[in-house]
């Protein structure tokens, strides 16, 4: 995927799981918690798309879920437009799916 980049990825998602606000390209977004699990979440600009940022469901039975429930930093990143998850990052170390 040419329009991801995995510093900022990296960046958004250490910022989500650390402070009250993401800073990305001179915007700032408001860190907000789920309603039903209240994990974080936090929609960013990339390259001209909309992301959001998730942190990981620790009770979901998936690898991910697993990772996070074992105390490991798990932020998933959507694409807004297409609904389609990109990329993970789990510790720091960004993945980006099909990349």
């Amino acid at each position: 995927m040419a329009d991801v980049d995995r510093e900022r990825m990296k960046s958004v998602a250490e910022q989500l799981l650390h402070e009250n606000a993401v800073q990305l390209e001179g915007e700032t977004a408001r860190v907000r918690k789920t309603s039903r699990h209240r994990l974080k979440t936090a929609r960013f600009q990339m390259n001209g798309r909309e992301y959001e940022a998730i942190e990981q469901n620790p009770q979901k039975p998936s690898r991910w879920g697993k990772l996070a429930a074992d105390g490991h930093q798990v932020v998933q990143f959507r694409d807004i437009e297409s609904n389609k998850y990109i990329g993970v990052a789990v510790d720091g170390k960004v993945t980006v799916y099909g990349g």
